[in-house]
This record gives C-alpha cells, sequence and structure tokens, in this order.
C-alpha cells in the first residue's frame, strides 16, 4: 500500500503535542463491519457506510473501498458508462492505475496517490476503467470512492474536476514520527490539503506504525469518521478494537485518537487509516443509485433528465462498434 511515501518522516512538519487535560478526545459512537461486494462490470469493493445512518455521515453519502485486489491478466475490470447528479465523487488510487473519461470530452489518468474528484452538480455521464495495457497484463488494484454530498444551492452546477496528484497532498507526521499523514482536502493540525469543497470537510490517509498512538486535532463542529483500511488497532480513549473493513462514527470533541496494535500481520507492515469529518448541511437527502438530490420530485426529475439525454451522451468514439 505505498500510496506517497517519504524516506524520512522527521523532517515533515509535525501535528502539535496535545494536552489531554485541555483536550477532549471524541467517544466511539458506533462501530460497524463493511459488507463486501461487487460493483460496475464485478470489481470486488467493501461498503463501508452500511449501517451507518445517514445524519452521522453527513455531508458524506457514500463510501467503497475498491481491493486491495491482485488480478491476474485479463482480469481488471473497471464501470460501464453511469450518470450522476446531486453531489461529487472523489476517487482516491492507492495501488494501481485507473482512466476516466466523460460525455464532456473531459478525461485523464490517476495513478497510486493521485485523487480524480468529479463535482457532478447539474448531471453527467462518465465511465471509470483500467487501460488496456493494465487489462493485459494484470496488476494491483486498490483506492477508495467517497461521494460527497453538495448543498441545495449548489446541486445544479455546472460539472467540473480536480486532478489531485499525490505529491500535492499535505505532508505531516506526529511528535513522536509514528506516522505519515496524507492530507488530501481541509485542514489536519494547521496544515491544508489542495482539494477544493463546497462543504467545509476533512479527508486525510494516514500510515500508523505499530504501537504508534495518533491523537489528531479535529473541528469541534465537523463530525468524524475513521475507516481502517489495513490492519489493527483501537480507536477512542476507550481503546475500542478495531480492524480493516470497519468504520468508527464518531461523537463530540475536539481530537480523535487511534493507536495501532504493536503486532501486526505479517503482510501488513503498518496500520492504515481514512478518516473524513466535515461540516454537517444539514438538508433533507433523496438518494436513490447514481443521483443525490434534496427531495423525491427532484429524484424523479433526474432519472427522466437521464432519459431523455439531458445528462449528456456517450461520446461516438466510446460507443461500442457493431457490424
Amino acid at each position: 500500500m505505498p500510496a506517497i511515501t517519504v524516506d524520512d518522516v522527521l523532517v515533515l512538519p509535525r501535528l502539535p503535542q496535545l494536552d489531554p487535560a485541555a483536550t477532549s478526545f471524541r467517544p466511539v459512537r458506533r462501530l460497524t463491519t463493511a459488507p463486501s461486494g461487487y460493483e460496475g462490470e464485478g470489481f470486488p469493493v467493501r461498503r463501508a457506510f452500511a449501517g451507518v445512518p445517514l445524519n452521522e455521515l453527513d455531508p458524506f453519502i457514500h463510501l467503497d473501498q475498491m481491493g486491495e485486489v491482485d488480478y491476474a491478466p485479463g482480469e481488471p475490470k473497471g464501470t460501464p458508462w453511469h450518470p450522476h447528479r446531486g453531489f461529487e465523487t472523489v476517487t482516491y488510487m492507492i495501488d494501481g492505475i485507473m482512466d476516466h473519461q466523460d460525455s464532456l470530452g473531459s478525461g485523464g489518468t490517476i495513478a497510486n496517490g493521485d485523487t480524480q474528484w468529479m463535482t457532478a452538480g447539474q448531471g453527467i455521464l462518465h465511465i471509470e476503467a483500467p487501460p488496456e495495457h493494465l487489462v493485459t497484463s494484470g496488476g494491483l488494484f486498490h483506492g477508495l470512492q467517497l461521494w460527497v454530498n453538495l448543498p441545495r444551492a449548489a446541486k445544479m452546477i455546472t460539472p467540473k474536476y480536480q486532478d489531485i496528484r499525490g505529491r500535492e497532498a499535505g505532508l505531516l507526521t506526529t511528535p513522536d514520527g509514528g506516522s505519515l499523514i496524507r492530507v488530501i482536502a481541509g485542514e489536519v493540525g494547521g496544515h491544508a490539503g489542495p482539494g477544493s469543497t463546497f462543504t467545509p470537510i476533512n479527508l486525510a490517509h494516514v500510515t500508523l506504525q505499530p504501537g504508534a498512538r495518533l491523537d489528531l486535532p479535529w473541528q469541534p463542529d465537523y463530525n468524524a469518521l475513521v475507516y481502517v483500511l489495513a490492519g489493527r488497532g483501537t480507536v477512542g480513549t476507550e481503546a475500542r478494537p478495531i480492524q480493516i473493513g470497519q468504520l468508527a462514527s464518531h461523537g463530540k470533541g475536539d481530537a480523535i485518537r487511534v493507536t495501532a496494535d504493536a503486532t501486526q500481520d505479517s503482510n501488513i507492515p503498518a496500520m492504515e487509516l481514512f478518516i473524513m469529518g466535515g461540516r454537517p448541511i444539514r438538508e433533507p437527502v433523496a438518494h436513490y443509485g447514481p443521483f443525490v438530490m434534496n427531495t423525491q420530485a427532484e429524484l424523479k426529475q433526474a432519472f427522466e433528465d437521464f432519459q431523455k439525454g439531458r445528462l449528456g451522451v456517450i461520446p461516438a468514439e466510446r460507443m461500442p462498434h457493431t457490424d
């Protein structure tokens, strides 16, 4: 799980040392285990938010851990063309390569540590697939796709992209150098990430060395979600056990605590975390399939617009060829 790494974390900026007497560590409100399933043309995913009420996720809607899987030649899979409206998709590639293209003619490639941030807004069609050379050769594939809700005022804006290279992430460590924190969006401990958001949020990928502890300052008005990508440890001052594929939803406070077990499995060198939080939008949510709106009427309109081609059309060069 390389994503972005550094040779020596001790040269990085460090989080402030938190004073336990003056810090309100967030309690663990809920601990859930992601069920496994398949997405798109058949790639394996863990549904990280399954079983968590939307009010605890707000402003987030959905999170899939894609892989981790080592494909044989001919096995890599992606998604067919599909629509979105009313929210943003954030695709973070940890290992592997993914191409994307949309009905507006935009596209690109993301690889180890890169993020492709698509604001669907009023609507768009897009496709995500491994490049042809990866299908031929096979290889490692591991990533995340997060859906971030848009407030009512921004749901029908013009679609746009942010292609964030891994090297642009804000990098920092803990006071003892026991972690590598990659800030993708928002601000963690006074260090900002490159992602631009409509609703204030934080996204960070953290590598926590065996036995190390992370005391992470967190905005009191944000929610706080910790998802384990690899390894095991404990979360909260109550030291709740947590492991790969589990999500901890937190209560109120101004800091998060996670501790990696001193002994990890032989094939897992460190505990890997995806930490999310944001200021809740607190608006009604009507969500079905690829659309996230405020009302059932808006949801019905989104399906009608898609069926009538108002969300875009597949470029001719990408249409299947027939005799």
